[in-house]
């Protein structure tokens, strides 16, 4: 059996990941982490795993699961469910276990269905037509791209007006702050964000009740199945869920893809599906997940006993040189890709399908248009969880 290490080493590598200073670059860590021992232990008695077999077994084993909510409360929260940002991210569909976790993604998923999906094509294709219009010279691919873009994806998919879709940037970045860290500081603005947005989404809802469109708002408010629906809470937090995922995750592939195209040789694009795959392994916008087991699991050859709480980091895994050749080379036509980007098993990223085909149309017509697009000097988000960017900019010509 495999020994898990806790050391001063450890520990320090840990601690760099949580500054700006290690999350601009966490590769070299993870390499490391994962040449002193498949399973190292935190300062908190978490678990960490960083080779690409113990994290996709993370994800996929139904013997790992998310930590029940209540479990909030023992870690200084006892109070989590009057905080909005906590209760509508810890009851919904993202960090619930079976049984509700299975009833709530049967009926979602008979709404978001790969037909709806794919008929949001040729809308996607003019909405890339039309920024890259706006992106010509000096600009912030963030705010004229990699933003709008998602955002005006996700909105048409669930009904959102047009007008009303940027003030969310803001508002779901607030929101989206407590799956890094949870303090009275960031809950401050966390709060009122979660707020907004359920207040603004339950407005919607209502109008759909009353005059349903074609539109997953309304398919979500008339959802049933086999006399099953979705409660009017249940209905706002998926929909709150749907729309936060919708755009943060796509947003940070479109901003982290274009970083790694313009830094690394060998930019051209051949097959979209493949290259886009390469880029969500080479720099993963989702790098963690956090797990507990309910039994006893074995895991990088150690025991994890249950009650034990397991991360895995997704983005060493993606560059595990067991799995990948050359992995830290970006290799748009990278053979037998399979990243851990979007997750696995029953949690597996409801919104993949979507995200992936953005970013197909998205790349090519960019490099197409602008195929010496250069960087300015970006401007990192301060978050490992979400790996992204909050300023970006370029030179497009």
């Amino acid at each position: 059996m495999t020994a898990i290490v806790e050391s001063a080493e450890t520990s320090e590598l840990l601690a760099q990941l949580t500054t700006m200073v290690g999350r601009e670059d966490p590769y070299p860590r993870y390499d490391r982490l994962r040449e002193i021992s498949p399973v190292v232990r935190a300062d908190d008695g978490a678990l960490v795993v960083t080779r690409y077999a113990d994290c996709a077994a993370v994800v996929r084993d139904g013997r790992l699961g998310h930590m029940p909510a209540d479990v909030l409360a023992f870690i200084g929260l006892p109070d989590w469910a009057e905080h909005p940002a906590l209760r509508d991210l810890f009851t919904s569909i993202l960090t619930i276990n079976p049984p509700d976790h299975t009833r709530l993604r049967r009926l979602v998923s008979s709404t978001f269905t790969a037909r709806r999906v794919q008929s949001l094509r040729p809308a996607i294709e003019t909405m890339v037509a039309d920024l890259l219009d706006g992106l010509a010279g000096q600009t912030d691919f963030i705010e004229r791209f990699a933003f709008p873009l998602p955002v005006n994806v996700i909105g048409e998919l669930l009904g959102v007006p047009a007008a009303d879709r940027p003030q969310f940037q803001t508002l779901i970045r607030n929101w989206s702050q407590v799956l890094d860290t949870i303090t009275p500081a960031v809950l401050a603005t966390a709060d009122p964000a979660a707020t907004t947005i359920r207040e603004y989404l339950a407005a919607l809802a209502d109008q759909r009740r009353a005059e349903p469109r074609d539109d997953l708002i309304s398919a979500l408010v008339a959802v049933e199945e086999e006399g099953d629906r979705l409660s009017q809470d249940e209905l706002l937090t998926m929909a709150g869920l749907l729309f936060a995922a919708g755009f943060e995750t796509t947003t940070n592939l479109l901003a982290n893809g274009l970083v790694a195209l313009t830094r690394e040789p060998g930019r051209a694009i051949g097959d979209p599906a493949l290259a886009v795959e390469e880029l969500l392994r080479y720099d993963s916008p989702v790098q963690l997940v956090s797990r507990v087991a309910y039994e006893d699991v074995e895991l990088g050859g150690v025991t994890v006993e249950a009650g034990e709480r397991v991360v895995a980091y997704l983005g060493a895994g993606n560059r595990d040189p067991e799995r990948f050749a050359e992995p830290h080379r970006l290799d748009l036509a990278r053979p037998n890709n399979a990243p851990l980007s979007f997750g696995g098993g029953i949690h597996y990223c409801l919104g993949a399908p979507l995200a992936r085909m953005e970013a197909q149309i998205a790349f090519p017509a960019l490099l197409d248009r602008f195929p010496d697009i250069e960087l300015g000097t970006p401007e990192r988000r301060d978050s490992l969880t979400l790996r992204g960017f909050t300023r970006l900019p370029v030179t497009a010509r």
